[in-house]
C-alpha cells in the first residue's frame, strides 16, 4: 500500500489575497480554484516542482476560524518549505518581501531560516544537508 498526505488545510482571510501572496511571494504554483456552493473554493497551491503534498486555502467561515487565522500552530513553526539551494530562495524571497523573522543558521540537519506569511504563520525555508 502507498499512501501519502495529499493536502493540508490552511486558514486565510482571502482566497485571492491568498493565491497571490503564495504564488508571487512565495513562487508557488496554483494548482486548482474551482468555485463550490455557498461562496467557497477549492483552491490548491503548492510549491514549483512538488508533485504529492499541497496546501489547501481554506477561507475562514465563521469567528473561531477567523481568530485562527496566522496562529494555527499557535505561534511555532508549522510549515516547511524545502529548498535544495537556501541561498537562491532566501535571497529571491527576500527581494520579494517576505519578512524572515531570523538570520539563516546552520543546524545539525541543515541550514534554516524562519519566515512569516502574509498571516503571521510560521514557516522554516530548509536545505537539508544531504
Amino acid at each position: 500500500m502507498q499512501r501519502h498526505i495529499g493536502a493540508v488545510s490552511l486558514l486565510v482571510r482571502d482566497y485571492d489575497e491568498a493565491i497571490a501572496y503564495y504564488t508571487d511571494k512565495l513562487g508557488f504554483v496554483l494548482l486548482e480554484d474551482t468555485a463550490l456552493d455557498g461562496g467557497k473554493r477549492w483552491v490548491r497551491i503548492a510549491p514549483h516542482g512538488s508533485n504529492e503534498t499541497s496546501l489547501l486555502l481554506a477561507r475562514a467561515a465563521n469567528e473561531r476560524q477567523t481568530a485562527q487565522v496566522g496562529d494555527q500552530m499557535g505561534g511555532r513553526v508549522g510549515f516547511f518549505l524545502h529548498t535544495d539551494d537556501f541561498r537562491r530562495d532566501h535571497a529571491a524571497m527576500s527581494a520579494r518581501g517576505v519578512k524572515f523573522v531570523e538570520q539563516p543558521r546552520q543546524e545539525a540537519y541543515g541550514t534554516v531560516a524562519v519566515f512569516e506569511d502574509l498571516y503571521g504563520n510560521r514557516w522554516d525555508l530548509l536545505e537539508m544537508k544531504p
